[in-house]
Order: structure tokens, then sequence, then C-alpha cells
């Protein structure tokens, strides 16, 4: 199992519907990162500094992380769900090419 964390900006104007597209997310969305091997998947809101961010935490238990990632890409219930969501995000300015939220370093863990 392999943990990730993820952070994105989010825009102020876009927090009330992104909050309310997360309390009811389509279920077909649901089932294919379920299908991906991602567990344990949660998303939580934080203002830092006047800024609203999103961090992203999920657990990976397959064993083709890039296979898995590229069926979610390729599903088309999931590109119609990232097309509602994208404009509430604001990446970050640092991000890695074809990165969309910027992955973060695991510096401490502890079961």
């Amino acid at each position: 199992m392999q943990r990730y964390g993820s952070v994105i900006g989010i825009k102020e104007a876009k927090i009330r519907e992104y909050k309310k597209l997360h309390a009811a997310v389509w279920p077909d969305v649901l089932k294919r990162i379920k299908r991906s091997h991602i567990r344990n998947y949660s998303i939580f809101l934080r203002k830092v500094a006047g800024k609203h961010y999103l961090f992203s935490y999920f657990e990976y238990t397959g064993k083709d992380f890039a296979g898995d990632m590229a069926k979610m890409t390729a599903d088309p219930m999931t590109q119609k769900w990232w097309s509602v969501c994208k404009p509430c995000q604001q990446p970050l300015r640092d991000c890695q090419p074809g990165e969309w939220w910027a992955g973060m370093q695991e510096v401490f863990h502890c079961d």
C-alpha cells in the first residue's frame, strides 16, 4: 500500500459549489475510484495566508499505479466529473508538467 498526498488551490467563489459536488459524488466516479485500487480517499479544505487550498489523501493498494491512473483518466464519466470540478480549482504555480494537483512528499507516518 502506498499513501499519496496532493494540494491544489480552490477559488473562494467556488467553495460552496465544490462542497456541494463532493457531498454527492456521482456513483460511477466512486466505482472508478475503487476499481483503480484507491482506498481511504479524503479531501480537506484549509485557508492559508488568505488563500484557500484543498489537500487530498488516498491509499493505493494496486500493483500498477500508472496503469490504473491511465484507466481513470480515460474513463468518460471521470472526464465529465473533472470537467465540473476543474473550474473550481486553481493549480499551484510550481506544479510539475502535466500535473493538476501538486504532489506532496510524505515526511512522517505513524500507524
